[in-house]
């Protein structure tokens, strides 16, 4: 496996800080994933979230199992991204919230998916062009119900990072509630 970002975990040369994590003041102590968003995994991915083939989560949980086995993230509770009421009520299901209950189900770490809400609803992601752009749309658009995780090691699930950007706003809205660190561990990352 190649060297990786410390921060946001690209692949790189060497396990310095990358350029793009340099001027990053970021909440989220790092991110990790083992594939990146391509092929077949993209495949999967986009049939998990946009085609109801809910049934993916439990073997793309299964991945992300493996991926722990070998790369341990710091972490004691599974905290899925939540997505706003009004996505939710349109897809059905949160990708997040299923892939964070099947991977509970294999490290036997809780899964706590009613505290982080997120109480702003914006553009997707998807649909933004520009980090800063990414970082703007989902400023103060999450923040936790109650103190819960207060000093856990929150393990912060989503399906796909690309800038970081809302992963970092998560953990912004954990730390304020006094989660003691946040990783994030999403399936793809766009590099």
């Amino acid at each position: 496996m190649p060297p990786l970002c410390p921060k946001c975990g690209r692949p790189q040369s060497s396990a310095m800080l990358c350029p793009g994590c340099l001027g990053w003041q970021a909440e989220i102590d790092g991110i990790r994933s083992p594939f990146h968003f391509d092929g077949a995994i993209r495949q999967a991915i986009h049939e998990l979230k946009y085609r109801n083939l809910r049934a993916l989560a439990v073997l793309l949980a299964q991945l992300l199992d493996d991926y722990l086995a070998i790369s341990p993230v710091p972490g004691e509770v599974l905290v899925p991204v939540p997505l706003h009421q009004k996505r939710l009520r349109e897809r059905g299901y949160n990708q997040s919230r299923l892939l964070a209950q099947e991977l509970g189900k294999l490290t036997n770490l809780p899964v706590v998916d009613d505290c982080l809400i997120r109480q702003r609803h914006a553009p997707p992601q998807a649909r933004t062009a520009t980090v800063d752009e990414r970082r703007s749309n989902v400023a103060d658009a999450f923040s936790c119900r109650d103190r819960r995780l207060q000093d856990k090691q929150v393990l912060l699930i989503d399906d796909v990072s690309t800038s970081g950007a809302t992963l970092d706003a998560c953990a912004r809205a954990l730390k304020e509630a006094g989660a003691t660190s946040v990783w994030g561990l999403v399936l793809a990352r766009e590099v």
